[in-house]
């Protein structure tokens, strides 16, 4: 039985994932730390699709959080086909107002244990000689984002992972696909309807089915990288062609140094 282990699967992106990936009749392991909800994504999927649908509840910026998820599945006699790490946090503040314990859990939850998921699933992956990673980075993986440090930070790192890995596990079989989007219309922003139906009108932001059906679309092509959407594509390069000091005369302006001696 093929398996696809999907973290955040609760909302959002995830979500998606999910339907999409049920839909093409693979099982599906639901993740996250929204114990009520996995049961009812994993109910839903069932009896929508078809499949069988396991709901693990997990708290992912826990130090113990890969090798607990990786030792249930093995005590399930489950293997994973797909792993989707997915699972994010956004924090809006300035280093220095954020936190300890914030950034400790926004490292764990985007670097430490993705990097140990794709280890132990991946790993089993590479044995068997087939399989697929999936790693949910950002457009502000490619610059300096002042006000999101913390987050761009991780997700850079991601970047990095995601494409070196790449390259390591195409040779065993396993395909790695690093997903760049740019605004999704998800959860992470705590914004109006109105706001939200505007930046969706203006192409701004991108709804979050589209964003998942272009991932998936790359990771079973074996695609290294997925820039979703032609913005996000224009944005990357732009980011990446530009240095880091363009942000200093922006960051003077009066609207902008107001935004952030509030965070």
């Amino acid at each position: 039985m093929q398996y696809a282990l999907i973290t955040g699967a609760t909302s959002g992106i995830g979500l998606c994932y999910a339907e999409q990936i049920a839909e093409r009749g693979y099982n599906i392991i639901v993740v996250s730390n929204q114990a009520e909800q996995n049961e009812v994504v994993a109910e839903r999927l069932r009896h929508t699709y078809g499949v069988e649908a396991i709901a693990i509840y997990a708290d992912l910026t826990r130090d113990d959080a890969a090798e607990s998820l990786f030792a249930e599945c093995q005590q399930r006699g489950i293997e994973v086909e797909i792993l989707i790490n997915n699972a994010g946090m956004l924090l809006f503040s300035q280093m220095h107002n954020t936190s300890p314990e914030a950034l400790r859990r926004i490292v764990a939850l985007h670097c430490t244990t993705p990097t140990l998921l794709c280890r132990l699933f991946g790993g089993a992956m590479a044995e068997r000689g087939r399989g697929h990673i999936l790693l949910m980075s950002s457009i502000t993986a490619w610059t300096p984002y002042p006000t999101i440090s913390h987050y761009a930070a991780t997700k850079a790192y991601l970047k990095n992972f995601g494409e070196s890995i790449w390259w390591e596990m195409r040779r065993r079989g396993v395909g790695v696909t690093t997903v760049f989007p740019s605004a999704v219309d998800t959860p992470l922003y705590n914004l109006s309807d109105k706001m939200r139906r505007r930046l969706l009108w203006w192409g701004v932001m991108m709804k979050p089915d589209d964003v998942a059906r272009r991932g998936l679309r790359a990771m079973f092509k074996r695609r290294r990288k997925c820039l979703p959407g032609v913005l996000t594509t224009i944005e990357a390069a732009v980011c990446a062609a530009l240095p880091a000091w363009v942000l200093r005369p922006i960051v003077k302006i009066p609207a902008v140094k107001r935004i952030l001696d509030k965070v």
